[in-house]
């Protein structure tokens, strides 16, 4: 009886011991950590390179081929047909980070403006360092006349990936938009 008593009394606990990272997640973590204090473009590239690898490495072979079906729809011009295919990848695996983010531009692509913010958000929510998802958030949001946002938005993107090609020229652009000429 006392040992069922502790039982109760320990589960809890158990419970709640946080688990020691996976290589994987300890190897993403510092290619992050690369891609923030790379000296150089070029240097970013390789390690944006390898986080994709990483963050692509989860997906089985049919999701991958979901992907590539629903990108070669988006880049034909049918969103709802790469939504089927983002859609079904999800089912397989939710977890995944890249069925959301095309889900959301296919949702973009086909006007529902509010679903692709949710899948930008449920992006963010399983990598809240998706540079990416907040590169996108900022140029929907310029789209949609928010430049402040915009702004913030891709502030966030380049606080995780300062060498973003092209990124200072962009952030000089939102910065002027949102604040004025003297920005």
């Amino acid at each position: 009886m006392r040992f069922v008593l502790f039982l109760l009394l320990a589960l809890p606990a158990l419970a709640q011991t946080p688990r020691p990272p996976s290589p994987a997640q300890v190897e993403l973590d510092r290619a992050f950590d690369a891609l923030r204090t790379a000296p150089d473009e070029q240097g970013a590239a390789l390690v944006e390179g390898r986080i994709r690898q990483l963050l692509g490495a989860r997906a089985s072979p049919s999701i991958t081929l979901l992907l590539a079906r629903g990108q070669r729809n988006l880049a034909g011009n049918q969103p709802e047909e790469a939504l089927e295919d983002f859609d079904a990848a999800i089912t397989l695996a939710p977890e995944a980070i890249d069925p959301w983010f095309g889900r959301a531009l296919a949702h973009h692509a086909a006007g529902d403006a509010a679903a692709a913010a949710r899948d930008l958000q449920q992006v963010l929510r399983l990598e809240p360092r998706h540079w990416a998802a907040l590169q996108q958030l900022a140029a929907w949001q310029e789209e949609a006349g928010n430049p402040t946002g915009a702004l913030r938005s891709f502030e966030a993107a380049l606080a995780i990936h300062p060498r973003l090609r092209g990124g200072e020229a962009r952030l000089r652009d939102l910065r002027r938009k949102a604040l004025g000429d003297d920005a």
